[in-house]
């Protein structure tokens, strides 16, 4: 159990995007330099010595936990993109919203089958991200050693959603009930 307060610094924001959701905003967590350190920490710390050769973050907010763990663990970052946004070939990966659908891409050279891999996240709902994030990181050769989130909406069963195809261990700071 971790000694820093995270569930302080993370915001409800009722009715947002749609009434009746509560948005759950972690940008407190980044503008403090105590809590954006003890994020990084404990989650990297969480896997340290497991062999990690990259960390793949998806698409934005990804984007903000991965790099500084990847920096801190000392290997490589790869971003899991929108269509579009990646320049060179890559691989893709559709997956179910609960409104819909979505598609994240990695380039194909970004991982190799020598690679073990820390998926990292801001927030894990449904689950589906992760495991369209697996996919890709599988469509590679590359391993998934585990998943790491700051956040997990535990009455939405992600870890159910992630467990069927991903016998992976799943780490967060805070669940939400």
């Amino acid at each position: 159990m971790s000694s820093f307060d995270f569930e302080s610094r993370i915001v409800d924001i009722p009715d947002y995007p749609e009434p009746g959701v509560v948005f759950k905003d972690i940008t407190p967590l980044f503008d403090d330099a105590d809590a954006l350190r003890a994020v990084v920490e404990e989650l990297s710390a969480h896997f340290e010595g497991a062999g990690i050769t990259k960390v793949v973050g998806a698409e934005a907010r990804g984007f903000l936990v991965g790099v500084p763990v990847a920096y801190r663990l000392g290997c490589g970052f790869v971003p899991a993109r929108k269509p579009g946004k990646l320049p060179r070939e890559v691989y893709s990966e559709t997956y179910s919203l609960e409104y819909g659908t979505d598609e994240l891409q990695i380039h194909r050279d970004a991982l190799t089958p020598e690679d073990r891999v820390l998926i990292v996240d801001d927030l894990v709902a449904t689950g589906g991200t992760a495991v369209a994030t697996a996919r890709l990181v599988e469509q590679s050769g590359a391993e998934v050693v585990g998943f790491a989130f700051i956040l997990e909406l535990t009455f939405l069963n992600p870890r159910e959603t992630i467990a069927k195809e991903c016998p992976q261990e799943v780490f967060t700071l805070v669940k939400v009930d």
